[in-house]
């Protein structure tokens, strides 16, 4: 019995921002009803990677385990009809809808609070729900480079590199969770439910708090250097540098310990407060030259022993076989009906008395149909005459 069991959850989303967060939910125990279009959702069809899957490609595999699939047609009268059954006894109404598209179809929140005064409605955006960029596409690389946080890295005068993982929907997403928890948290209180309401842009904003006061607050500008640094606002030498067989992460040491370490002298007595600001680029540029004569492994033996931030660079096939990662088990494994042995990241945090599960892979379009209209009071000859009228449809394993 997870921390959320008894709660119901409706995942009208689609992509990755949305299913996402409402994933994290099922994994703590609610009964997530993912409804989608009879065709099946988006995400079913545009798989990452190119890794189509047997009969689930991997992207939608990662994102929806922990859900039954309920599909229907909500440009049907007979299919919106479903949903607004489903609402009277639903917890958390969550979906990513373009701003507008929600009251069109009639599932906008005055509309199901009207129904059930209850809900937690979550509605997510790229821009907001309103405003001038309300109607532009909330992609992913779009919302990295409105952040900022793209040119607190690199070069001057070169192009900015993008985040190695879709990291605007991440965030968002568990952004939207963590709303979604506060509403039900809220609603534990005082019996009411409410609009919570989340955009891609502010999710990736507001977790830049200390970088954003530096610029806002302590007014320093956010200037990139000559030499390739990973954080406008944190002093040198920061960044992955190459070594005799592979790469490094630095991380700020203490000039003098690390001039020790590398054999460079310069550093011995530069002053930590000042030079590591104002001799950016040659700090970056001696360090480099001289972590190309050892291997990673011995600059690493030698930096941790002086007590100096470092680590390796890893690529996923390191991190899937890190001893730390194994220890906290922090991938699971499961068998899927069509996709075999699943091995994927599990939820991170770590519960007592409630600990997440995995109790069901991500299901097929319309897989649970049936099973969740028959829960909700329909009869066999109901359900029979949805499918028939288009409204709804129903998957087989």
């Amino acid at each position: 019995m997870g921390v959320l069991s008894g709660i119901r959850v409706l995942d009208c989303s689609i992509a990755m921002a949305g299913p996402f967060a409402a994933q994290r939910l099922g994994d703590l125990g609610a009964d997530v009803v993912k409804v989608e279009p009879v065709t099946g959702e988006w995400q079913r069809h545009v798989s990452a990677g190119g890794a189509g899957g047997n009969k689930v490609n991997v992207s939608f595999l990662s994102l929806n385990r922990n859900k039954r699939s309920l599909a229907i047609d909500l440009k049907s009268p007979d299919g919106k009809q479903v949903l607004l059954e489903l609402v009277k006894t639903a917890d958390v109404f969550l979906q990513n809808y373009r701003p507008g598209v929600a009251k069109r179809l009639g599932v906008d929140y005055e509309s199901l609070s009207a129904i059930n005064p209850r809900l937690v409605y979550v509605s997510i955006s790229g821009y907001g729900e309103d405003g001038p960029y309300m109607n532009r596409p909330g992609q992913d690389l779009v919302l990295q480079g409105m952040s900022g946080a793209m040119l607190s890295a690199g070069r001057e005068g070169e192009a900015p590199t993008a985040a190695g993982q879709y990291l605007v929907d991440a965030i968002t997403a568990y952004t939207a969770f963590e709303g979604a928890l506060a509403a039900l948290f809220h609603r534990e209180r005082t019996g009411e439910g409410q609009l919570v309401q989340v955009n891609m842009l502010d999710s990736i904003t507001t977790i830049q708090m200390q970088e954003l006061s530096v610029f806002t607050v302590g007014h320093k500008p956010q200037k990139r250097s000559a030499e390739p640094h990973a954080h406008v606002y944190i002093r040198a030498p920061y960044g992955a540098f190459a070594t005799s067989d592979g790469f490094i992460i630095v991380a700020f040491p203490k000039l003098k310990t690390f001039g020790e370490v590398i054999g460079e002298e310069s550093f011995l007595t530069m002053v930590d407060e000042t030079d590591t600001w104002s001799r950016r680029d040659e700090i970056f540029a001696k360090t480099r030259e001289k972590l190309k004569a050892k291997t990673t492994a011995e600059w690493l033996e030698l930096m941790r022993a002086a007590d100096i931030w470092c680590g390796p660079v890893y690529g996923y096939a390191d991190l899937v076989e890190d001893e730390q990662i194994k220890h906290n088990g922090t991938f699971v494994e499961y068998e899927h009906p069509t996709e075999g042995l699943v091995k994927t990241p599990g939820f991170p945090i770590r519960f007592s008395k409630t600990p997440s599960t995995v109790a069901r892979g991500a299901p097929l379009t319309g897989q649970h149909t049936r099973e969740i209209l028959s829960e909700a009071g329909y009869d066999a000859a109901e359900i029979a005459a949805l499918e028939r009228a288009g409204a709804i449809a129903s998957g087989e394993l």
